[in-house]
């Protein structure tokens, strides 16, 4: 393992804090295809070994441990000092595409930015993040991987006596807006400027032939947050705490604590539990990271432009385009779920029409879309999709106009259905089945549903015999109406 890079930069970015050891560390997981992505030679490490390095209680040769610092606006409130209360960055791995990746234990004891907290993490949440974001990935999204999963024979005290755990993520980096949140709230413009520098080498090295790095580097920042948000809602994804210390500037989703992924259709649907007032519902995602966007430009506006308003110009132009970008990006994608790839004037109202009919009938947003894969090769699908629907006259009005859309494509409707399998998974990691792995797990030390869903999610796109009960939508006594953060 290479020492982090990030470690490096100058002291006051970070914290150097070695993990605190467990008693009883034992494997639940590993991820051995991202290990072979990563170079990592696990080669004659048997599974006690593999536990201690997974633990954090065999520090790799190479490695360089750090807690990074970082701000955050927390539902909107600013608080100055973060961090990384339970998470250590260890050191560096480059992928077989020579891209460097983080790797990172979370859950692996204090830092000096733990505040009040314990620094460690509780079993439910590791196997939460560690199932939901190999899932993302698997659907094509940006995302932080998970490479390990531990035990730690030891409880963590939330609620209740839990058992405590600890989770390997592997991150193209961890710097966060609230990193350069940080840095401007103690006006170190010149640290800012490091850190931007060292942001635009490792993912935005284009930035540094323009004109104006710095507003380039906001600019691409914009460009692939409004890409990875519309990613989110053409799938339902709902991420619950969309503060700016969980927003990553590398584009990927980070931090998957209350995360869920909608059932029936509702764009005013919130599961986080401290979520109270809906700021992070499903609809309001773009514009919670818009509002995250702006606040990293007011970080780099010294950076922009020596004169403070011809900086502050300049930056709300780029911040200005974030929603467009964002609207092109999700109508694309919807597009793709409806199998049109040929863009017409009114193919917004057509999606929006299903949208509205969904919505007013409570139909599942995964299963509808994935069946209408049925119905664009055979109208005899139709019978299905209409049962989703309370009142089916809604699905009858709409489907006509879908077919006549359909027939104008210069694709025939069987490779528009083929096409469409690629854009609606079959499957989704549905709460109430987390939430029944997780019980499993935590209570009976069984991990066999974890196994089994982690298996179903890796190729959520190709239905398979025996696992049609993972697409399922819950019953009325499975719904899940709320998620928790893992803190």
């Amino acid at each position: 393992m290479n020492p982090s890079s990030y470690a490096s930069l100058p002291e006051r970015f970070f914290a150097r804090v070695y993990p605190t050891r467990v008693s009883a560390p034992k494997i639940v997981k590993l991820n051995h295809a991202l290990a072979t992505d990563l170079n990592f030679d696990l080669t004659g490490l048997d599974a006690l070994a593999l536990a201690n390095l997974f633990s954090g209680n065999a520090v790799p040769q190479g490695a360089s441990p750090i807690a990074m610092a970082y701000a955050g606006h927390q539902f909107g409130y600013f608080v100055p000092q973060l961090g990384d209360g339970r998470a250590i960055l260890i050191g560096e791995m480059r992928n077989q595409a020579g891209m460097r990746r983080d790797i990172q234990l979370k859950g692996c004891g204090r830092t000096p930015y733990s505040r009040s907290g314990d620094g460690r993490a509780a079993l439910g949440p590791v196997l939460r993040e560690y199932l939901v974001s190999e899932a993302m990935h698997a659907l094509g999204i940006p995302s932080t991987r998970a490479l390990a999963s531990v035990t730690t024979g030891e409880t963590v005290r939330r609620e209740a006596a839990v058992p405590g755990a600890i989770l390997t993520r592997v991150a193209a980096s961890h710097v966060r807006v609230g990193t350069f949140e940080y840095l401007a709230a103690r006006g170190d413009v010149d640290g800012i400027r490091i850190l931007a520098d060292y942001v635009i080498d490792r993912h935005y090295p284009s930035a540094s032939q323009a004109k104006s790095p710095y507003l380039a580097l906001l600019g691409l920042v914009v460009s692939r947050q409004a890409s990875l948000i519309a990613r989110w809602m053409n799938v339902g994804f709902i991420h619950g705490v969309m503060n700016t210390d969980n927003m990553a500037v590398s584009g990927e989703t980070i931090d998957y604590g209350p995360c869920a992924f909608m059932d029936s259709f509702d764009p005013a649907t919130v599961f986080s539990s401290i979520d109270e007032r809906g700021r992070y519902s499903f609809a309001n995602q773009p514009h919670a990271a818009g509002w995250n966007l702006a606040r990293f430009a007011e970080t780099l506006l010294p950076l922009i432009d020596a004169d403070p308003q011809r900086a502050v110009d300049a930056a709300s132009e780029v911040v200005s385009n974030f929603s467009a970008l964002l609207d092109d990006c999700w109508l694309a994608g919807m597009r793709g779920k409806l199998g049109l790839s040929m863009p017409e004037q009114g193919d917004r109202q057509l999606i929006q029409n299903l949208l509205d009919a969904m919505q007013r009938n409570q139909a599942d947003f995964t299963q509808t879309f994935r069946k209408l894969c049925d119905a664009a090769r055979d109208p005899g699908a139709d019978a299905t999709l209409r049962g989703y629907f309370s009142n089916a006259l809604d699905y009858d009005e709409w489907v006509p106009r879908w077919r006549a859309r359909l027939a104008r494509e210069a694709a025939t409707p069987v490779a528009c259905a083929e096409a469409m399998l690629l854009a609606n998974p079959a499957y989704i990691p549905r709460n109430h089945r987390v939430e029944q792995m997780i019980v499993a797990a935590v209570e009976r030390g069984d991990f066999a549903p974890f196994e089994a869903l982690s298996q179903v999610l890796s190729e959520p796109y190709l239905e398979r015999a025996g696992f049609a009960d993972y697409a399922t939508p819950p019953q009325p006594s499975e719904r899940v109406l709320q998620t928790f953060c893992g803190t």
